[in-house]
């Protein structure tokens, strides 16, 4: 005969666990549905997935931007939710990165959804690999958002 396992102290040792690695750490980027989702800013479609952006808070629903002017006009308006954190789409590949860490280009001969002229890649190699950048000049980050927190805190 097999002794019985108390199943209730396992499951709570279960639930402890995956609540720890559920919760822990800031959120991750949330998928762009490009045929359905609008600017949290100027109420456009975000129907251009390399020009995108978005914010992303604990217990909140993601909020997608069509253009990084967007996004940085958001922060002029207001501070990022506490536990936030921003991203922005790599426009050569379109993966989500963080938008602190981005490398940034301002190309004024390339048509972006508002006229901002910028585009993110997740770092040096992505932007030289990518000719949409040719011709545009590095910005950073601080000179996109000004003071504003790409990090809710």
């Amino acid at each position: 005969m097999r002794p019985e396992l108390p199943v209730r102290p396992a499951l709570a040792l279960l639930f402890s666990i995956f609540s720890l690695f559920a919760c822990g750490g800031p959120p991750g980027p949330a998928t762009l549905d490009t045929k359905n989702d609008a600017c949290a800013w100027c109420r456009m479609g975000a129907s251009d997935a390399r020009f995108a952006a978005q914010l992303v808070a604990p217990r909140e629903e993601p909020r997608f931007f069509d253009d990084i002017g967007c996004l940085a006009a958001f922060f002029t308006a207001r501070p990022a939710p506490k536990g936030s954190l921003a991203f922005v789409a790599d426009h050569r590949t379109k993966a989500w990165v963080p938008a602190p860490g981005a490398v940034y280009t301002r190309n004024p001969g390339l048509q972006t959804p508002m006229s901002s002229h910028l585009l993110a890649h997740a770092d040096a190699a992505s932007r030289e690999a990518d000719p949409d950048a040719r011709g545009g000049t590095l910005e950073s980050a601080a000179a996109i958002f000004g003071t504003a927190r790409l990090e809710g805190r």
